[in-house]
């Protein structure tokens, strides 16, 4: 934990590993917003969410962006940890969160801003354990992405 009690970037990567039960990727796709990238998760024109609001994060290290395998995910969709300026409830009222892995649909890049400047940058690519990856038998996450407290 830091000075602050909060849990660190570490500590949130161990415990999310954890429960997917496999190591989260750690090689950024080119195509990808870049670790530190400052964006604006906005609600889903369609329906009430998946956030009650839409509000402000940054692009999280802890984890590169991983391909969307959801059956209603857009072709080529990938998955962000994204932390949030301000802890946030879901559409259901769940929460507060601190940080969430989110649908890249739901984040709009902020047009002019650069990442922040102490923001980790990715770690090299290492390969996943044999048998590990989106077939471990972990539940789907919800629809908005998987959110940390």
């Amino acid at each position: 934990m830091t000075d602050d009690s909060r849990p660190s970037r570490n500590d949130d990567r161990r415990a999310v590993e954890h429960v997917l039960g496999r190591p989260l990727a750690q090689s950024w796709p080119a195509c990808a917003l870049p670790p530190g990238s400052r964006v604006t998760v906005v609600r889903d024109p369609d329906w009430d969410g998946p956030w009650q609001v839409e509000f402000r994060g940054t692009i999280d290290a802890m984890g590169a962006p991983e391909p969307n395998e959801h059956a209603r995910a857009l072709s080529g969709e990938l998955l962000y940890w994204v932390g949030f300026d301000d802890p946030q409830h879901d559409s259901d009222g769940q929460g507060p969160y601190r940080k969430a892995r989110i649908w890249g649909r739901y984040l709009r890049p902020d047009a002019a801003a650069e990442p922040e400047p102490d923001a980790e940058q990715p770690q090299p690519a290492r390969d996943p354990a044999p048998g590990s990856g989106s077939g471990s038998g972990q539940p789907t996450p919800p629809v908005g992405g998987s959110p940390l407290r």
